[in-house]
């Protein structure tokens, strides 16, 4: 399964989307049932870096309860700034833009984190869900890095 889920990430790195770094893991029972959490670098804004965390269902658990390849939508996010903000070539349209990808199913089901821009608030938006083939997943987390009284490079120059 941890293959499964490299193979999905690095085809992810390849679309030109963020890679996850893993730097937490907390057990929650005896079932082998943990918490993950990632780092992840948005690929276009320089010193963003959110914190993305996950439930990562053990064997046992999947055993017992069917459902073998896949994990549940539900995750959280944070995203600060980690360094000098300097924002690349974005997507400003407001469905924004996708920055990273993880599957959490044998094929479908994916863990996603959206960058958007709320241009009247000079500010970053990041929104974590999941991506199902049908039935949707209103599971979501959200979070934002204002950018007003701060210095922001961007590379391509200001949106007005």
């Amino acid at each position: 399964m941890r293959r499964l889920l490299l193979a999905f990430a690095g085809f992810a790195v390849a679309l030109g989307t963020a890679h996850a770094q893993q730097v937490g893991k907390v057990g929650v029972d005896w079932l082998g049932n943990d918490i993950v959490v990632e780092a992840v670098k948005d690929p276009k804004v320089d010193g963003v870096t959110c914190h993305v965390s996950y439930f990562d269902r053990g064997v046992i658990d999947r055993l017992q309860k069917g459902n073998w390849f896949e994990n549940p939508s539900d995750s959280s996010i944070s995203c600060q700034q980690t360094g000098p903000i300097s924002i690349g070539d974005i997507d400003l349209s407001r469905g924004g833009e996708e920055i990273f990808n993880q599957g959490i199913s044998l094929i479908w089901k994916q863990r996603v984190v959206n960058r958007i821009y709320d241009k009247a608030n000079d500010t970053l938006i990041y929104l974590s869900h999941s991506r199902q083939v049908q039935d949707g997943s209103a599971k979501m987390s959200i979070t934002t890095v204002p950018l007003f009284g701060q210095p922001v490079t961007w590379k391509n120059g200001k949106p007005q």
